[in-house]
């Protein structure tokens, strides 16, 4: 069977590299032929946010949704479109409209983030929200044979406008993103690793490491802020630009993980639908972390044996305190959270799932 792969980014993206690329030769395994066609290439990408690239950036979309438009040709020799979010991150969804109603040709659509709830650009402002067309995703929900889903806030969303939904959470492959050797040498790490627009989560959270720095001593390590400014007073802060040949390693650097989630600070819909990725790669290298219960984080892991939760400022500072403390406890945690990623989160049984949704479209073209 073949699948034309449609991705808004290129495989930088965390969702374009793990809920596609990291199928592809499992897919293969199973009879699927994948083949991936993001809509920004490396370069548009990684310009995308950066404010004095604007013109360079409204250039390239143009000449992007241009050749996207080939891809409505492409999606005439496949068995299944599989749109990962959107064809196009702007405008309308005229290449999925194209491809399901002119190509005919059936739609899985996956979403691993709630794209339905309207947010504000911080780059682009309401010029940004007038372009991303947040109506859209009711339109591909719609259309979709069936709409996979990171978790059950997001299913339960697609449910309620008709879809068939499978639940596939974003995993790591366990033989990559492996435990290693603690090293006691130096002060502790606590690690974050996002992007510009989740900084402002761990920015939340800076008043509590402010006073864990009064009285213990431990390095904070940051990657893919956006920001070359970031100082704490009292912290030692380590500040580094996200790199893809450097992930896991990033990773397997921290001695804690911290996962912040600020509902408060964006539509509570959005926060609702993070599907815990984060957690399950400190899981999976064999570290304990701290997190917020919003979203599928209240499902993932076990609290209190894998992780803590933490919703106050008082919760934040006695889980980490008690984390900085006690080195058999971090120990423990971490293998308890490594064990329970490949007991649950296996990558095989997740490619099984995406397999069994592929064929699901194509029996359902076929019964019509």
């Amino acid at each position: 069977m073949k699948v034309l792969a449609l991705a808004s980014y290129p495989v930088e993206a965390a969702a374009t590299r793990y809920r596609l690329q990291q199928f592809v030769r499992l897919l293969s395994d199973r009879g699927i032929s994948l083949t991936i066609k993001p809509f920004l290439d490396s370069n548009q990408f990684n310009s995308l946010y950066k404010r004095r690239a604007l013109v360079h950036t409204g250039f390239g979309l143009l000449k992007a949704g241009a050749l996207r438009l080939s891809d409505v040709f492409t999606a005439r020799g496949a068995d299944v479109v599989l749109v990962q979010r959107e064809a196009m991150i702007f405008g309308p969804p005229l290449i999925e409209w194209l491809s399901t109603r002119v190509s005919r040709c059936p739609m899985v659509l996956d979403l691993d983030d709630a794209t339905y709830v309207p947010y504000t650009s911080p780059t682009y402002g309401k010029f940004g929200k007038a372009l991303k067309w947040f109506s859209k995703t009711d339109d591909l929900i719609r259309w979709a044979s069936i709409v996979t889903c990171g978790n059950r806030a997001i299913a339960e969303y697609a449910e309620s406008k008709g879809a068939q939904t499978r639940i596939i959470p974003t995993v790591v492959d366990t033989d990559v993103f492996v435990p290693l050797p603690r090293s006691s040498n130096g002060p502790i790490v606590l690690g974050w690793i996002g992007t510009h627009s989740t900084f402002p989560y761990l920015r939340e959270i800076f008043p509590v490491l402010q006073e864990l720095g009064r009285t213990h001593r431990f390095r904070l390590k940051i990657v893919g802020a956006g920001s070359n400014a970031v100082n704490i007073p009292g912290v030692e802060v380590e500040n580094l630009e996200w790199s893809l040949e450097r992930e896991v390693e990033d990773f397997q650097s921290f001695d804690v993980g911290l996962y912040p989630i600020d509902s408060a600070l964006y539509a509570e819909k959005w926060a609702a639908g993070k599907s815990g990725f984060k957690a399950i790669q400190y899981m999976a290298v064999g570290i304990p972390f701290v997190a917020a219960p919003v979203g599928a984080m209240a499902d993932i892991g076990e609290s209190g044996i894998t992780h803590f939760l933490a919703s106050t400022r008082e919760q934040w500072l006695q889980a980490l305190e008690r984390l900085l403390s006690d080195t058999s406890l971090r120990k423990t945690m971490g293998e308890s959270g490594r064990q329970h990623v490949v007991q649950h989160y296996s990558l095989e049984d997740q490619a099984d799932k995406l397999a069994g949704a592929l064929f699901e479209a194509v029996g359902q073209r076929e019964a019509i």
